[in-house]
């Protein structure tokens, strides 16, 4: 008789199946995805959608399409803050937007904008540059869900001290309440903030160049992925940016291992902001 399978085998396979399932019911790829990081999530996607077994998340995958959208939140977590890591947008601020400065039109694409804090901390960056009238924000993200959110801007109001406190750290001009409203126990940002805000959805995985960028954030998301997924992004960013662009990385994120590292130079190396100073055998006419 075959000797049983120890339970993490057992809890290995579930989660391999379950990513199978998702692909072939609903054409999401996860399975580049860091391993242990993904199998943490499925987990707790089960024990969230009371499912006694990841077995049991699979059998309501294929047959609940309507789970969809709380199955892609569980999975990609879209979590962020304002001004997170200010000592990066001070940077960005400092050194970064006066050499966007140059450019009659700034693109820039905010890849994985999960709920949209970043999106609005750039953009309040740029009204305070004196450049948001020129410049286009895409923010995309893998979420339906998450892009409604970031889309409509409305935030708990209990963050708001810590955003103000992160603002002012990135070197903030005005208050963070000039910003926004306040009613209850929620924030609206204001919506002169999004009127050169483009929401769309965008799988990193499997979708090709977006657009061509001057600035790409990306932050605090490639920590998920394997080291094979996160060489394919770096490459797709490298072939989104024009000579010179720039790319923003999380702060535990870098190219040191990408196979595009050749076509940057580390613009700020401790803030993980980076320069393309080469396509290669990609180049953009």
């Amino acid at each position: 008789m075959d000797e049983i399978m120890d339970t993490p085998e057992l809890e290995n396979m579930e989660v391999d199946l379950f990513v199978q399932a998702l692909h072939r019911r609903h054409g999401y790829d996860f399975s580049q995805y860091a391993p242990a990081s993904l199998k943490r999530r499925v987990q707790q996607l089960a024990q969230q959608l009371q499912c006694r077994s990841v077995s049991g998340l699979i059998e309501r995958v294929i047959h609940e399409p309507q789970l969809l959208p709380n199955v892609l939140d569980g999975l990609t977590v879209p979590v962020s803050d304002m001004f997170r890591d200010p000592a990066m947008f001070r940077t960005v601020r400092e050194q970064v937007l006066p050499m966007l400065a140059s450019y009659p039109q700034i693109n820039i694409w905010q890849a994985g904008c999960a709920h949209g804090q970043e999106v609005y901390s750039l953009a309040i960056l740029l009204e305070e540059a004196g450049l948001y009238d020129r410049t286009q924000i895409f923010a995309t993200d893998l979420s339906e869900r998450a892009l409604q959110q970031a889309e409509e801007g409305i935030y708990p109001v209990r963050d708001a001290q810590q955003w103000s406190r992160n603002y002012q750290a990135a070197g903030g001009k005005r208050s963070l309440a000039d910003y926004y409203s306040a009613r209850y126990s929620l924030l609206k940002i204001d919506q002169r903030l999004r009127r050169n805000v483009t929401f769309a959805r965008h799988n990193l995985v499997s979708d090709g160049v977006f657009c061509e960028a001057h600035l790409i954030f990306c932050r605090n998301v490639l920590i998920y992925f394997s080291n094979v997924l996160q060489d394919h992004v770096l490459s797709l960013f490298r072939d989104s940016l024009v000579r010179g662009g720039y790319l923003c990385l999380g702060l535990r994120e870098s190219l040191d291992y990408a196979s595009a590292v050749h076509d940057f130079t580390a613009f700020e190396e401790k803030m993980r902001i980076y320069r393309l100073t080469s396509h290669s055998e990609h180049e953009v006419t």
